[in-house]
């Protein structure tokens, strides 16, 4: 049983129990702690991607359509984890599409703190003005769509699987709860990051 635990990043714990973790970085008063952070942890992915055309001519059934992605960078001294904030307004521009119209968001959890980070500057007129040179917000996706069936933070952190368990949870999403169109973002090592609109196959 404790194998099974510490591979796989269950950790029985409290709240009392957790908040003596000591912090990872800026000693001893950052706010990162291994009860805050994606964990590292096995994990593989595949996904298979093809026009719509050649998948319904070898015979399968599209699960979504990819209808637009970016990739974007930011300063990595203050504002590494930040991408999902950078992408977001971008991809839904791309896509002729708004906050409102997205029906899932996935969001890969680096840290607790760095969503945190992401959902007040999305919120934030003056950070776009400031920092993104937009004219207003973009605005912070409705909890109510996010990361429903758990994040990062609660599932682990697979690097090179992690994208394709954001894209297929929300595909998923989709399905289940009947919606159009779903969001998935991400930030990356360096100020990377990235911005995904999937939209549900008609069933």
């Amino acid at each position: 049983k404790q194998t099974v635990d510490k591979d796989n990043g269950i950790r029985p714990s409290s709240m009392e129990q957790m908040a003596k973790l000591k912090p990872a970085f800026i000693k001893p008063h950052g706010s990162v702690t291994a009860a805050n952070s994606s964990f590292l942890t096995d994990g593989a992915s595949a996904v298979l991607i093809m026009s719509e055309e050649k998948a319904l001519a070898m015979g399968y059934k599209p699960k979504a359509y990819l209808r637009d992605f970016v990739y974007v960078s930011q300063d990595p001294k203050d504002q590494l984890l930040l991408g999902p904030t950078y992408a977001t307004p971008k991809v839904l521009e791309r896509a002729g599409l708004t906050l409102a119209d997205i029906d899932a968001f996935e969001f890969h959890e680096a840290f607790a703190g760095q969503i945190l980070s992401n959902l007040k500057a999305m919120d934030s007129d003056w950070f776009a003005q400031n920092y993104m040179g937009r004219k207003a917000k973009v605005g912070a996706p409705a909890l109510d769509k996010f990361n429903m069936w758990g994040g990062s933070l609660s599932l682990g952190h697979p690097f090179g699987a992690t994208g394709c368990r954001l894209v297929m949870a929300a595909a998923h999403r989709l399905k289940k709860d009947g919606g159009q169109y779903g969001l998935v973002a991400a930030c990356a090592a360096g100020g990377q990051g990235h911005g995904m609109i999937v939209e549900l196959y008609p069933q």
